[in-house]
Order: C-alpha cells, then structure tokens, then sequence
C-alpha cells in the first residue's frame, strides 16, 4: 500500500471556518503540486518615472524573473541604468531609487514586490517640460560633489527623499539621510554642501 506524508501545511489548509479541522480526507485530496496554476499567467503593474509597465513574470527571455531584483529590471528590462549596482548586498547605497516617495534599496527589493509601485530613478527626476536639471543634480554640478559619478545617482535619489520630505534640513539631517552611502571618489563634505544649496534654492 502507498503512503504519503502529510504537510504541516496541509493540515492547516484543511481547517474548517470555525478553526476545527476537516480531517485528512480533504488533505489528501488536493491535486498534485505544480498543476493547480500551471496554466496561469502572472503579470505585475508598475509605474516607472510616470511611465507605466505591465511585467510578465517567467522565466522566459521576455519576461521578468521571480527572483529578479528591482536594480535588475530597470537596468535589464526597462534599459535605466542610470541606477547603479554596487556591492548588490545593500550596504552602499549606489542603488537606491524612490517607491512611492521613500528611498529603497533596489538590490534589496524583489520585483514582484513592486506590483502597484511607483518608482523614480535619477533618470525621472529632471523637469520634462523644460527638460532642465533637478536642483539637486545642478547643485551637485555646481559643487563638483561628484568624481567617477558611479555613487552619485543613489546619494542625489536619498537627497531627493530627504528634501522631499524635509524641505529644509539642517546639515545633520543631510549627514543622517546619507549615512548609508558609501564613496571613496569625493569628499562628502561637497556632497552636504551641494544639498544644503539645492535646499536653499527650493525654498
């Protein structure tokens, strides 16, 4: 006679409303794993610099991977590689984008996990009317609070956040937003400089 184990988990699907269980006839009685969504199709909807995206997620070419990260996608995908990949561990920063307003890390964040998100990168941040720099991008110019520039688009997205949010920071508030970014390039007393400027000129 064939045995099968039962799951922890199919107990606890098993239970009834009342929270009595239905015992193991219902259990048992599930079809097989991988056939109940085998023909489903999955899509995810984002917006994306007020673009907005419809993802499929797969694991064909033209698809959007399950474990694919938010960095991934939007440099991978949807061609933004304004945002950078540093250590892809979280720790320095360089990835960082906007998700409804809020700076994340992207390298950290699942895709999927952004079903319904608006995101901002440093590519959506300029005045698409005019087409002028943001303030916070001329302030980082004008101040030279950038060398190699591969850190720059995560530091301005984090000031962006903090402005945002903080119309008028003092120079330990600046210190405090950007205390997760991480630069060997420049010196950081540029970078507090160029946003305090940036600050002063949104006010």
């Amino acid at each position: 006679m064939k045995t099968r184990k039962i799951a922890r988990g199919e107990f606890r699907r098993s239970a009834n409303n009342d929270g009595t269980f239905g015992g193991l006839k219902d259990s048992v009685s599930h079809k097989p794993s991988g056939t109940a969504h085998k023909n489903e199709k999955y899509t995810i909807n984002i917006k994306v610099n007020g673009q907005p995206y419809e993802l499929k997620i797969g694991n064909k070419l033209d698809e959007v991977g399950p474990s694919h990260t938010l960095v991934y996608t939007l440099r991978e995908t949807l061609g933004l590689t304004g945002t950078k990949v540093g250590c892809d561990q979280g720790a320095c920063g360089a990835c960082t984008v906007l998700m409804d307003g809020k700076a994340i890390l992207s390298c950290m964040t699942l895709t999927v996990e952004c079903d319904g998100k608006s995101i901002t990168t440093v590519e959506g941040i300029e005045d698409t009317k005019t087409g002028e720099l943001h303030p916070l991008q001329q302030a980082f110019i004008d101040n030279t609070a950038f060398q190699c520039g591969f850190c720059t688009p995560g530091i301005i997205m984090s000031s962006k956040a903090l402005l945002d949010k903080n119309p008028s920071p003092t120079e330990q508030d600046v210190k405090q937003a950007l205390a997760g970014h991480y630069c060997r390039c420049i010196s950081h007393y540029l970078v507090i400089r160029a946003v305090m400027e940036a600050a002063g000129k949104r006010r």
